[in-house]
């Protein structure tokens, strides 16, 4: 079983050492606890594919320190380094050309010529990658295609025995996946939606964002976080329900929500519904149940990276 850490300095150089030795290490971000591991060890790479139970065809986020770090990995841009500077560190993933002399493991980038990279604003990431002084593959700390960790419990209860560390942090004060942005050709798109906005980066390149909002082939996505079915719980999830049909369990969200529902957010607040999204699915993935009924939330900024989520675990598997 794995260890848990608390985050002192000497128990994240303990961490650290773990990773440099091509252990896995679980660590919280600003988003969601991931599931780290060396990005230059095709065996590290390969005991996260493992661990998560995921397809190799699906590409891994790499965690780096800082700019110039990125810059080691990537071929960064004008329009690439414009992004960087204002949303780094911070919720934002950025697919790049990958650099001819890029040490990440190309399992880490399921072969493709592109690589996803962020660097992540919590602090024990961020001291973790300092001490570790490496990059690090870091998808969500759970089984492929389930509930995201937003706890170090979360993670004990899914992978608590294929780790060998979990640092806890407390609860990840944004709740869900980062945003990732395509910054391979010339119209930057956004692959997945998250805490930065379509808005916010239309605004800073003074150019359209376009949202993709299918899916894409499930035997070569080039993103994380683009199969259909995805961070799903065990029970089927309806959703823009008005109520909970016999034996459903019901999430709500706003002042309007029934008093007996689990309510992502009473005052309608969608950043603490982001936060409270995957804790609130994982209370209510419950065998009392059959079914997890969903109250609509509006598609609107945080909203459409809720929302996002909430179709991919209601899509069929």
């Amino acid at each position: 079983m794995a260890r848990r850490l608390q985050p002192t300095l000497g128990e994240i150089g303990e961490a650290a050492r773990a990773l440099r030795a091509g252990k896995l290490v679980a660590f919280p971000t600003e988003t969601v606890y991931g599931l780290g591991g060396d990005a230059t060890n095709d065996r590290a790479v390969a005991a996260i594919f493992a661990a998560k139970g995921r397809p190799s065809f699906n590409p891994l986020i790499v965690h780096v320190l800082n700019i110039p770090a990125a810059a080691q990995h990537a071929e960064l841009s004008a329009k690439a380094q414009a992004v960087a500077r204002k949303f780094w560190p911070g919720p934002l993933t950025l697919v790049l050309p990958r650099r001819r002399d890029c040490k990440i493991s190309l399992l880490a980038t399921a072969g493709l010529d592109s690589v996803a990279l962020r660097v992540p604003a919590h602090n024990i990431a961020q001291t973790l990658l300092m001490m570790a002084g490496v990059p690090l593959a870091a998808p969500s700390a759970n089984p492929s295609g389930r509930l995201s960790p937003t706890e170090a419990d979360h993670v004990l209860a899914d992978l608590g025995d294929k780790v060998e560390y979990v640092i806890d942090g407390g609860p990840c004060p944004i709740g869900v996946e980062s945003t990732v942005l395509s910054l391979l050709d010339d119209c930057p798109r956004i692959l997945r939606p998250g805490a930065v906005t379509a808005e916010q980066l239309s605004e800073l390149l003074q150019e359209p964002v376009a949202t993709e909002t299918g899916t894409e082939d499930a035997n070569a996505p080039r993103s994380p976080g683009r199969l259909l079915s995805h961070y799903a719980p065990s029970l089927p999830v309806r959703l823009n329900a008005i109520a909970a049909e016999a034996g459903e369990a019901l999430l709500g969200f706003g002042p309007g929500a029934p008093r007996d529902a689990v309510n992502l957010s009473a005052a309608g607040d969608l950043q603490e519904a982001a936060a409270n999204l995957f804790a609130m699915l994982r209370k209510l993935d419950d065998p009392r149940y059959r079914a997890i009924a969903v109250m609509p939330v509006p598609e609107t900024g945080l909203g459409r990276a809720i929302n996002d989520r909430l179709r991919r675990a209601a899509a069929a598997r």
